[in-house]
Parts: structure tokens; C-alpha cells; sequence
């Protein structure tokens, strides 16, 4: 199924711990992505149960994009962002941010979530046509993954093609 699993599992991904009660509700909503409002209710009962379960995020940004609901896509993904934030101890607004308020490095913990919505949020802003916004978000990823841990280079690319 295409918008909750094309990108693989979201628990195993970001290396989250989901209860059985999430891990299935996401299972759940992955079963019957076709049936638009099933789906989308499953995924937000699954938020409301555990709000700090940050794979449920991945899972509802990525249904809401591969649904072509981009402001949708991006409110999921700032609200992921400070889920992410708030599990990590670091401030949630990406403008804030240093390369020493968290360890951007490790690949299993809220950061790296944090970083991956951050690239998340690039592309769906850029293909809102908000290229500007995007650039800035890619300079700070640029800033704190130096080492293109999550990609984002791709969508600096992307962005540049549409000069």
C-alpha cells in the first residue's frame, strides 16, 4: 500500500518502540488505505492513544501526501516536529536550532526523526510552490546533518531544477 508503506515500516525506521495496540492500529490503516476516511480516522485514533509515538506521525504526513493533501501533509508534519522536539529535549522551532542542541547523529533517536519530518516538511512545501520556504528549511538540514544523513540533498536538487 503505497502512502503508509512505501517507505517501509515507520516503527523500524525511526527505531520507535509502538505499542501492539499502535503497531496494529497502523497495520490497520495500512489494510484499507483505499478507503480514504477509514483510513485517515484509524491513523488519528492511533495519534490520540499515544500522541508520543512519533512513527504515527511518518505514517500520517506520508498518508496525507500520497493523498495529494498537502496542507494537510504539513500540519501532521509540524506536529510531528514537536512531538519530536519534545521526546528529544531540544526546541521545536527548526529556526532555533544548533548543531549542539541535540546529537543530529544518532540515527535511533527523536533527532533523527526531527530531521527526517524537517526533509518531509522541504518537499512538501516545495511542492506547495513555496520554494523559498523549502530552501530555508534545507539550509538549516544542511546545517545540522552535514553529513546528508536523511537524504535532503535530493530535494535541494529538486528545488534547484525549478529555478
Amino acid at each position: 500500500m503505497k502512502g503508509l508503506d512505501a517507505a517501509g515500516d515507520p516503527i523500524a525506521l525511526f527505531g520507535g518502540e509502538a505499542s501492539p495496540v499502535i503497531t496494529q492500529l497502523l497495520q490497520d490503516a495500512a489494510a484499507v488505505y483505499q478507503q480514504t476516511n477509514r483510513a485517515e480516522a484509524i491513523l488519528w485514533s492511533a495519534q490520540a492513544i499515544d500522541p508520543a509515538c512519533l512513527p504515527v506521525y511518518f505514517a500520517l504526513y506520508k498518508f496525507y501526501f500520497y493523498k495529494f493533501r498537502l496542507e494537510d501533509a504539513e500540519k501532521v508534519a509540524l506536529m510531528g516536529l514537536k512531538a519530536a522536539a519534545k521526546l528529544g529535549g531540544f526546541p521545536s522551532d527548526w529556526w532555533r536550532l544548533s548543531v549542539y542542541d541535540a546529537n543530529w547523529d544518532s540515527a535511533a533517536d527523536a533527532q533523527h526523526f526531527y530531521l527526517f519530518s524537517l526533509k518531509a516538511l522541504a518537499f512538501i512545501r516545495l511542492r506547495l510552490g513555496k520554494r523559498e520556504e523549502s530552501l530555508a528549511l534545507l539550509d538549516k538540514l544542511k546545517e545540522l546533518d552535514p553529513k546528508d544523513s536523511v537524504g535532503s540533498s535530493v530535494i535541494r536538487d529538486l528545488a534547484n531544477e525549478l529555478i
